[in-house]
């Protein structure tokens, strides 16, 4: 029997609803990944607005955040998630082109 390799990056992504914002952080950070991290992450959607509570656990005070939760240490950044280099920076990956 052959084990699962685990996701390498752990990355959340807290948003409220579907906002134009949101779904565009969405849409950035699933083509950054997978143009970067290639299977080695999982991305995790919480939205405040249906559980409000979880916004405690990661200090979350703007949406959308994204978190990265492993590889350590955790890292947070905020908005659309459009500027590509800022969030490679931002998480520190490392580009594969």
């Amino acid at each position: 029997m052959v084990a699962k390799k685990k996701a390498e990056w752990q990355l959340v992504l807290y948003v409220a609803g579907q906002t134009p914002k949101s779904l565009h952080a969405l849409t950035n950070i699933r083509k950054y990944a997978e143009e970067h991290l290639k299977g080695e992450y999982t991305i995790e959607v919480i939205d405040l607005l249906l559980n409000p509570q979880l916004a405690a656990g990661d200090q979350i005070l703007a949406v959308p955040t994204l978190v990265r939760r492993f590889s350590e240490p955790m890292r947070k950044i905020i908005g659309d998630l459009s500027n590509e280099a800022k969030v490679l920076v931002g998480l520190n990956i490392k580009p594969l082109k």
